[in-house]
């Protein structure tokens, strides 16, 4: 247990990206998902559309650091191989 002033605001800090980290990376999951759903669908014009927003919220969790750059042309390299497999 935190027994320092600042150790204590620490822990409270870190309960709060925590939380914030875990909403930002399963919005990504569950966008992800869905443009790998439309895909198993064999729906293209979905997967495209889906596809676009999940670029956009994978650059943004990136962008906040919750998760590394590398990674996040990683997922959306990979969404976009699966998409084009599509067409």
């Amino acid at each position: 247990m935190a027994n320092h002033k600042d150790a204590i605001k620490r822990n409270k800090q870190n309960a709060v990206r925590r939380t914030r980290n875990r909403a930002g990376r399963t919005r990504m999951r569950n966008h992800i998902k869905k443009v790998r759903a439309a895909v198993e669908a064999g729906d293209h014009a979905a997967a495209m559309d889906a596809l676009k927003d999940a670029t956009s919220v994978i650059q943004r969790v990136a962008s906040k650091g919750i998760i590394h750059r590398n990674q996040a042309s990683r997922r959306i390299a990979r969404l976009n191989a699966a998409v084009k497999a599509l067409a």
